[in-house]
């Protein structure tokens, strides 16, 4: 999947949410989740920038695995969730290998953003490049998430490429807006007021590493996204879309980034 779509959807409508009431994001749970980010990229950035790249590299076992096919997903730290004032965060880590790929051939398919409405349908139910300037993009994407109950979304990322050498390169996607959808594919489809709504997705960034070595490509993936916390007695029906998705989400765009690959080459 691209270096937005760390989150994958099954393709389900549905036109309201009338089981869980909408919620306000809060100021200090953006400033949570700010905090969270700075911490993270500044461990990314070491890591881009140090001898342990790959973060296959660093698990025997985790290598043995990608290079037979598997999408691997694993939580960054502990379950994968951190819960913090009115709402929570998820941190999960993936990696897939692909032979015979290599890092141009890769790149140029991540970043062909306008195709990826009908490469990844029907979980990318539009994609637009709105802007690019050198190795930074300007994307829309609309997107579907299901589990139990659906949700489309309208979203737009700002994208920044960082080619280290011949072999590597790594990515950086900020969501810069996210506004769900009532009513979706109606006559009085309408969105949502960014940040008052049903709260299964306020922020998603990803971090994306790519290398080509052992005859292939090998590509990794860190997402973190935020959502609303679960209201109490309603876990059943939210619990499995903000804290089950991102690693569902996770593998199944790094396998439908794979499978693209390997039916292009």
């Amino acid at each position: 999947m691209s270096t937005l779509t760390a989150l994958s959807y099954g393709f389900f409508l549905l036109s309201t949410v009338p089981e869980i009431a909408t919620v306000e994001l809060q100021p200090h749970t953006v400033e949570a989740f700010d905090r969270y980010i700075r911490l993270a990229e500044t461990r990314l950035g070491r890591q881009a920038h140090s001898s342990g790249f790959l973060w296959v590299d660093g698990a025997p076992d985790r290598k043995m695995r990608v290079q037979r096919g598997e999408a691997v997903a694993e939580p960054w730290a502990g379950t994968g969730d951190t819960d913090v004032p009115d709402g929570s965060i998820h941190d999960w880590t993936g990696a897939v290998f692909i032979p015979g790929a290599t890092l141009e051939k890769t790149l140029a398919l991540v970043q062909d953003y306008d195709s990826h409405k009908a490469i990844y349908k029907p979980e990318v139910q539009d994609s637009k490049l709105v802007n690019r300037s050198g190795d930074e993009f300007q994307v829309y994407l609309r997107l579907l998430k299901k589990q139990v109950i659906a949700v489309v979304l309208n979203t737009n990322h700002d994208v920044r490429y960082f080619p280290l050498d011949a072999a590597r390169c790594y990515s950086q996607s900020h969501s810069t807006r996210i506004a769900e959808v009532d009513n979706p594919g109606e006559p009085d489809e309408r969105e949502m007021q960014p940040g008052q709504d049903h709260g299964f997705l306020w922020r998603l960034n990803s971090y994306w590493r790519f290398e080509e070595r052992d005859g292939g490509v090998y590509v990794e993936c860190e997402a973190i996204s935020l959502t609303r916390s679960v209201p109490v007695g309603l876990g059943w029906l939210v619990n499995p879309i903000v804290r089950t998705l991102p690693r569902e989400s996770l593998q199944n765009s790094l396998r439908t980034l794979r499978q693209a690959l390997l039916a292009g080459r």
